[in-house]
């Protein structure tokens, strides 16, 4: 007589539901992150048993995506290794080499200060100086922002016209009611950013932030990045900070182009 082999039912949707459980239990930190949190609390807001958080929490802390201290935890450096991988690593070169005429930007403006570069039709942050006038904003180092309701990512748009044609095509989303979200004037605004080389975000991205952003060009006059300077809206003058971006555009550009060259050769 021979054996029947009953067959399991597949275990990907299970699977599935782990991972999924477990992406919100990550996400579930937000700005504590770096400062840690207890487990019933992250259990609420991933809206998980207690138990249940508690089993994924071990798993991850195995595998060092999160570290215990204490009775909380936080995000561990494995984690941030995994999202330092996202960055190209030319990237890492462009920050390092931009760094000082970033705070060249923040010495004469006493503006928040930020380096961007283009991922696909989002910007990611790579280095950020906060000024004297805190305001919230949305831009943490690593993190990636809409292109078409930011400074920096209209910058970046201008000059990626690839970017800017998925852009076009997708759904532009509204973040605030000054966001741009007719493609018709969205393009007419790209146009004018890039007939300008500067581009400015009143409001766009974040109620009380003004931004100002210029282009960093770099090997073959290829923007590699761009710079950005934002405060808050009525006591931050954007208009009257542009001059002083475009110095330190200028500048920065001469420098990357300059590395550029001693790399190709």
């Amino acid at each position: 007589m021979s054996n029947i082999v009953v067959e399991r039912p597949s275990s990907s949707r299970d699977d599935r539901a782990a991972v999924e459980k477990a992406v919100n239990l990550l996400e579930s930190f937000g700005s504590q992150g770096s400062t840690g949190i207890g487990v019933s609390e992250l259990a609420r807001r991933a809206e998980l048993s207690k138990s249940t958080a508690f089993r994924l929490l071990g798993v991850l802390e195995r595998n060092g995506v999160v570290e215990k201290v204490g009775q909380k935890y936080r995000l561990g450096e494995r984690l941030h290794e995994l999202g330092r991988q996202v960055l190209a690593p030319e990237q890492d070169q462009i920050r390092d080499t931009l760094l000082p005429f970033m705070m060249d930007l923040y010495e004469q403006t006493r503006g928040t200060v930020h380096l961007a570069a283009l991922h696909g039709v989002e910007v990611v942050y790579l280095a950020k100086l906060h000024g004297h006038r805190p305001v919230p904003s949305p831009s943490r180092i690593g993190g990636r922002a809409p292109a078409h309701c930011t400074a920096v990512g209209k910058i970046l748009l201008a000059y990626a016209p690839d970017a800017l044609d998925q852009v076009l095509r997708a759904e532009l989303r509204r973040y605030t009611p000054a966001t741009i979200i007719d493609r018709n004037e969205l393009m007419r605004e790209i146009s004018r950013v890039h007939a300008d080389g500067v581009a400015f975000d009143d409001q766009e991205a974040a109620p009380g932030l003004s931004c100002v952003a210029v282009p960093v060009f770099g090997a073959r006059g290829k923007v590699a990045a761009a710079l950005s300077v934002s405060g808050p809206t009525g006591r931050f003058d954007t208009r009257a900070q542009a001059a002083s971006l475009r110095r330190v555009g200028a500048a920065a550009s001469q420098q990357l182009t300059l590395l550029g060259r001693r790399n190709r050769g």
